[in-house]
C-alpha cells in the first residue's frame, strides 16, 4: 500500500522522498533518476554559470523523465551574487512547478515564483527562519537537522528536537532533511510530524550520481565520525568529509592571529572541492557529506534505493502498530 502524504499528494510523487539540491550533482542525470523511481528529483541551478545553462538542463531532464522534478535556487552571500531572479525566470518560462529555495533574503525570488504559480519548498536551520518564510508564502518547509552535509545552520540543533518543535508551532507542512538514509528513518520522519524527507548524501552515494565511483566507495567506508564542521568562526559553518584538507584548514581556522577569511580561502575552494567528484581523489579538495554516511552500505541504483525505502517504512510502520495490543479479558 503506498504512502500518501501532504507532500505526495499536492507534488504529484508516489513516494515521500526528495533528492535535495547539491552543488556540482544535481543535474538531468541524477535528478530524472530519482523522479522516475517515485521520489521528486532536483536540479541545482548554480551548478550553471548562467541562466541558459539551467534552461538546457530542464529541457534535458523533461527529455529523461515524464514525471515531476524541481529545481534548487539557493541565495548564498556572494561578492558579485549570481542574477537570482533571472534563474527563476528561466523556471517560469519553463514550466517548472516546484522550487527549492534555501539560503539568505530569498523573498523577491519566493514572490517572483509565486505569481507564477510555483510551489515552494524552503529549506531552513531554525523555528525563527521558518516562521519567517511561512510569512513569505511559501508552500512546505524543509527542516534541516544539524547532522547534515553542507551549511548547518549556527545553531546546532539536531532533528529529534527540531521535527517535533516544527510539529509544535509551524501551521505549514514540512520535510525532514539531514540524517536518511533508509525506511526506518523515513518512518521515524512520519512519526514525529513531517510528511517525508530529503535526502543529500544517501543520493550522492547512487549509480546515477555524476560523480566518481571512488568517492562513493569512501562514503560507504566512512562511519558517522568522518565529518568535521569548518568556518564555524566566520559563521558560516559548513559539514564536510573529514580528509587532510579539512584538517588543515580547521588548524588554520583555530590558530590564525587575524582571523581574516583569506588565510583559509585556499582550503575550502570550491573549485577543488568540484575536482574531487570528478578525479575520485577524496583528499583533493574540500566536499560536502552527512553524518548520515555511517548508515550507508551499499552504492544502488536509485529505483532500487527508493523501493527498498518505501518498504521499509511500511514493514516498520506495521510492525508498531502491533504495539497496540488488545486488553487482556482476565
Amino acid at each position: 500500500m503506498p504512502l500518501q502524504t501532504e507532500l505526495t499528494r499536492r507534488l504529484g510523487i508516489t513516494v515521500p522522498v526528495i533528492q535535495g539540491g547539491m552543488q556540482h550533482v544535481g543535474t538531468a542525470e541524477l535528478a530524472s533518476a530519482v523522479s522516475n523511481a517515485g521520489g521528486l528529483g532536483i536540479i541545482t541551478a548554480l551548478i550553471f554559470p548562467e541562466p541558459e545553462g539551467l534552461r538546457q538542463e530542464i529541457r534535458k531532464c523533461k527529455k529523461l523523465t515524464t514525471r515531476p522534478f524541481a529545481v534548487n535556487i539557493t541565495l548564498l552571500p556572494a561578492l558579485v551574487p549570481p542574477d537570482y531572479e533571472a534563474y527563476a525566470q528561466v523556471v517560469i518560462d519553463e514550466g517548472i512547478k516546484i522550487v527549492e529555495t534555501a539560503g539568505n533574503s530569498p523573498g523577491p525570488v519566493i514572490s517572483k515564483l509565486k505569481k507564477a504559480g510555483v510551489t515552494i519548498l524552503h529549506k531552513c536551520t531554525t523555528i525563527r527562519h521558518a516562521q519567517s518564510a511561512v510569512k513569505l508564502g511559501v508552500d512546505f518547509l524543509s527542516i534541516d537537522g544539524f547532522e547534515c552535509a553542507g551549511h548547518v545552520g549556527e545553531s546546532d540543533i539536531t532533528n529529534f528536537i527540531l521535527l517535533s518543535k516544527a510539529r509544535q508551532t509551524l501551521n505549514v507542512p514540512f520535510i525532514a532533511s539531514g540524517g536518511f538514509a533508509d525506511g526506518q528513518g523515513l518512518a521515524a520522519a512520519l512519526m514525529l510530524g513531517a510528511c517525508g524527507v530529503n535526502m543529500g548524501t544517501r543520493f550522492l552515494c547512487t549509480v546515477e550520481a555524476p560523480i566518481h565511483h571512488n568517492i562513493k566507495e569512501a562514503i560507504v567506508k566512512a562511519q558517522e565520525t568522518d565529518t568535521a564542521l569548518v568556518l564555524r568562526r566566520w559563521r558560516n559553518t559548513t559539514r564536510l568529509f573529514k580528509n587532510k584538507v579539512v584538517r588543515d584548514a580547521l588548524k588554520v581556522e583555530k590558530e590564525s592571529k587575524t582571523g581574516e577569511f583569506s588565510e583559509i580561502a585556499p582550503y575550502v575552494s570550491g573549485k577543488r572541492g568540484k575536482e574531487v567528484f570528478i578525479n575520485g581523489d577524496p583528499e583533493y579538495g574540500v566536499w560536502t557529506a552527512g553524518q548520515v554516511m555511517g548508515l550507508i552500505n551499499d552504492i544502488p541504483t536509485c529505483k532500487d534505493l527508493i523501493a527498498r525505502i518505501e518498504k521499509e517504512a511500511e514493514e516498520t510502520i506495521k510492525e508498531k502498530v502491533k504495539l497496540f495490543a488488545a486488553p487482556s479479558k482476565l
